[in-house]
């Protein structure tokens, strides 16, 4: 086979791992989007996402095989129950008509953090999966980022829209959704 071949193969299918992986960030920002965050904060949130999807398959390559059965089932649960945690939150402060007292909201920097961190944790575990193969660590780095980001930022802008049409019910629906995401991880 020729090199390009094998290059533009591996392209490929990193990229389509990236699209995968920058799935659960679109549908995160859906959910997140109802909440209307303003358009700094949704860049924000995009950024964080997106350097979490550099970071973390970059760490689970790093890691290798050595961790990565044993880990990737408890990336996965910590990931869904923070969704579903965030989730629960967003249905208590739509019932309670008020802004959110916890830190853990995409209104703080540590409640972003824990957001990126949360949609995140499943890019760990595929970085543990790749760390088996000879593909380009930071082709799959920059390609998993550039994914995470840019899908995030289209769910926070869809969300909004649909959020919008969806009134005041979208929090509600916004946390059923990052429920149902969560519960999905978790199993």
């Amino acid at each position: 086979m020729d090199i390009n071949t094998l290059a533009w193969g591996q392209f490929f299918t990193l990229s389509i791992i990236a699209i995968a992986l920058g799935m659960d960030a679109f549908s995160l920002g859906l959910g997140l989007g109802m909440r209307k965050p303003t358009r700094s904060k949704a860049i924000l949130i995009s950024i964080f996402i997106a350097i979490f999807h550099i970071f973390m398959p970059l760490i689970g390559i790093w890691i290798g095989q050595y961790l990565s059965l044993y880990f990737h089932h408890i990336a996965v649960i910590i990931g869904g129950a923070l969704l579903c945690l965030l989730g629960l939150q967003m249905f208590w402060s739509s019932i309670q008509d008020r802004e959110d007292t916890l830190p853990f909201s995409d209104r703080t920097i540590i409640g972003i953090m824990l957001i990126a961190f949360s949609v995140s944790l499943d890019s760990l575990s595929a970085g543990l999966s790749l760390g088996f193969f000879a593909t380009d660590p930071m082709l799959t780095v920059f390609l998993c980022g550039l994914a995470g980001g840019i899908m995030s930022w289209f769910g926070l802008y869809f969300g909004r829209l649909m959020g919008s049409w969806i009134g005041k019910y979208g929090e509600v629906f916004g946390g059923f959704v990052l429920i149902t995401l969560g519960v999905q991880f978790i199993w």
